[in-house]
């Protein structure tokens, strides 16, 4: 593509990580260590993401162990994980942390699935807003006379190509997302 466009791509882009980072953070009924990447544990006073102050490991698919290095902070991440709302109890042995994920119900999955789904929606409205502003900017150049009425219809061809294959990359996520979340 041209490199004038490249204003609207990485806005698109940028949607696309958002739309990526969002359904990471939904739990498809295996352990994920992105699902820790929000939580947060005040460690002397400065709020540090676990991440950060831990190992963490993925020892079969339906559990993460946390071993922090600094065993005085246990507590702590143990409180860190209950306040998130990730709807996991943590499991403290005095020298780590195990979350256990428990398999999903099927009213679970469905009600999963339709989250998914909508952040998808979001993110196709997002490139579409986007779409939208970049083909403004190219009418009012085409009303100053800056561009031909040519140059105008080879834009939004451009920009619609442009477009149409983010809103593809969305459907691929989304359909990956909604797969890893039906797997039993």
């Amino acid at each position: 593509m041209d490199n004038s466009y490249s204003n609207v791509t990485e806005k698109m882009d940028k949607t696309i990580s958002v739309l990526k980072e969002e359904l990471a953070n939904i739990r498809a009924g295996r352990a994920n260590p992105r699902l820790l990447d929000k939580v947060t544990v005040d460690y002397y006073g400065v709020p540090t993401p676990v991440t950060q102050l831990a190992n963490i490991n993925i020892p079969e698919a339906r559990q993460i162990v946390i071993q922090p290095w600094d065993s005085k902070i246990l507590s702590a991440i143990e409180k860190a994980i209950l306040a998130s709302n990730l709807g996991l109890t943590p499991n403290n042995d005095g020298k780590l942390i195990r979350l256990f994920f428990p398999p999903l119900t099927e009213e679970r999955r469905v009600e999963l699935t339709k989250q998914v789904k909508k952040s998808g929606e979001n993110a196709k409205v997002a490139i579409r807003q986007i779409r939208r502003d970049a083909m403004e900017i190219y009418k009012k150049m085409k009303k100053n006379s800056e561009i031909t009425e040519d140059d105008l219809a080879d834009t939004e061809k451009d920009i619609q190509k442009i477009t149409d294959g983010y809103i593809e990359d969305i459907d691929k996520i989304v359909a990956a997302k909604i797969n890893e979340i039906m797997e039993v």
